[in-house]
C-alpha cells in the first residue's frame, strides 16, 4: 500500500460528538493509516472521550481548547504553521469556513478540502435572521470557491451546493461516507443487554440518531402508535439530544410508556440493529443517512422518509427499502406494518460496496492529493 506513503493529513472538527460525521471521519482515518498516511484530528474541544477512543491508536488528537471565533482562527493558524500538514480536511460549520479563511489570509501551503454532510438549504431555511446558522449559505457562497477540493456526501447535497454557490458541478466531488467495515459485522454479533431484544420477545422497531428536530422522532412515535393498533410491537430509540423531554412527553400523551423506550447513547448500535425487526429513519432532512446503510449492512430491513437528501440514493429509489413522504406518520406506519407482516426487500450485496471504507478511502485520497 505505497499510495499516500509519507503524507500528513489533518482532519478538523468542532469536537468528538456522537454523530454520523464523526464516525465517518474516524472510519476514514482507519483506512488512510493503512496507506501509511499520518493522521491528526484537530478539534476545537475534545467532546466525548468514548468517541475519541474509537480513533486508531496511530492517530494524534490535537485539542485546541478554544470556544470563540478569534481563538479558533489563531489556534488553527498556529497549528498549520507549526505542523504543516499536506492537506486539511474539514467537516461541519463553521470549521469549514474557518479553515478556508485561514488558508485565504495566512497563505498557508496546506491544501484545504471541505466536506459537506447536510442539505444546507433545507437545514437553514427556518433559522431566525439573527442566528449565525441563518447565514451559512452566504458564507458558503463566499468562501467555498477558495477550497482546493469540495466533497459532498450525496448527489442531493452536491446539487444543493451548486444552487447555493453557483460553482460548476465539476468542482464538487460526491463521495459516499465510509460506513461499512468488517468491524460492523463483528460488533453486530456482540451480546445486547436489553430484554426486549431477547429471542421470543415482541418485534422491535428501532430508531437511532440525535434527539433533535432534524431526526423527527415525533413522527416515528406517532407512526408507532398506529402500528400498535394492528401489530403488537415495541419501539426503541437510541441517542441523546435536546428533544428528549419533548419526546418523552409525547410518549406519555399517547399512553405508550410501556411500549416505547429511550436507550440513550450506546457504544455499539450495530448489535441492536442486527436484532431489530425493522430499522426506521424518520428524518425531515439528511445529508446521506449513515444509519440506513449500517442497518442494511447487518441485514435488517429498513423504512425511511424520502427526505432531502440521501435515503432515495441509498435505497435505489425504494428498490432496497420502503420510502415514504416526510412527516407523514400514516404512510410511515403503513410501511412499518408492511415489513413486520413479512414483506421485506432484500439488498444486493454488490450495491453496498459503494458504502465501504475501501471505496470511500480511495476516492478521498484522490481529492486529498494523496
Amino acid at each position: 500500500m505505497s499510495q499516500g506513503k509519507g503524507k500528513h493529513l489533518a482532519i478538523y472538527l468542532p469536537s468528538f460528538y456522537n454523530g454520523g460525521i464523526e464516525r465517518a471521519m474516524i472510519n476514514l482515518s482507519h483506512m488512510l493509516i493503512e496507506y501509511d498516511i499520518q493522521v491528526d484530528f484537530v478539534l476545537n474541544t475534545l467532546g466525548f472521550p468514548v468517541v475519541a477512543s474509537q480513533c486508531p491508536s496511530q492517530a494524534r488528537i490535537v485539542d485546541l481548547k478554544v470556544s470563540n471565533f478569534p481563538s479558533r482562527f489563531t489556534r488553527l493558524l498556529k497549528y498549520l504553521q507549526q505542523e504543516q500538514p499536506d492537506t486539511l480536511l474539514t467537516a461541519y460549520h463553521f470549521t469549514n469556513e474557518i479553515a478556508l479563511l485561514v488558508k485565504r489570509f495566512a497563505k498557508t501551503s496546506t491544501r484545504v478540502v471541505v466536506s459537506e454532510h447536510n442539505t444546507i438549504s433545507v437545514e437553514t431555511q427556518d433559522e431566525p435572521l439573527l442566528s449565525s446558522r441563518h447565514w451559512i449559505p452566504s458564507w458558503i457562497k463566499l468562501v467555498y470557491p477558495w477550497a482546493d477540493g469540495i466533497v459532498s456526501c450525496s448527489m442531493g447535497v452536491a446539487e444543493d451546493l451548486v444552487k447555493i454557490t453557483g460553482l460548476p458541478s465539476e468542482r464538487i466531488k460526491t463521495i459516499y461516507n465510509p460506513v461499512i467495515s468488517a468491524t460492523i459485522h463483528q460488533k453486530a454479533q456482540e451480546k445486547v443487554n436489553h430484554t426486549w431484544l431477547a429471542p421470543g420477545e415482541l418485534p422491535v422497531i428501532l430508531g437511532v440518531g440525535r434527539l433533535e428536530l432534524q431526526k423527527d422522532f415525533a413522527n416515528l412515535i406517532k407512526a408507532f402508535a398506529q402500528v400498535r393498533e394492528s401489530i403488537p410491537a415495541r419501539l426503541l430509540i437510541l441517542g441523546l439530544g435536546s428533544q428528549h423531554s419533548q419526546l418523552k412527553a409525547l410518549v406519555e400523551k399517547l399512553e405508550l410508556d410501556q411500549q416505547v423506550a429511550f436507550g440513550g447513547f450506546v457504544d455499539n448500535p450495530y448489535a441492536y440493529m442486527a436484532r431489530a425487526s425493522v430499522f426506521v429513519l424518520s428524518s425531515a432532512w439528511e445529508g446521506l443517512g449513515n444509519v440506513l446503510i449500517e442497518a442494511m449492512a447487518v441485514g435488517t430491513p429498513v423504512v425511511s422518509t424520502d427526505c432531502p437528501s440521501g435515503p432515495a440514493e441509498i435505497l435505489a429509489q425504494g428498490k432496497y427499502g420502503e420510502l415514504v413522504p416526510v412527516g407523514d406518520s400514516n404512510a410511515l406506519a403503513q410501511a412499518i406494518v408492511k415489513v413486520l407482516s413479512g414483506q421485506k426487500k432484500s439488498v444486493d450485496s454488490s450495491w453496498l460496496q459503494q458504502f465501504t471504507l475501501e471505496s470511500a478511502a480511495l476516492k478521498y485520497m484522490k481529492i486529498l492529493g494523496f
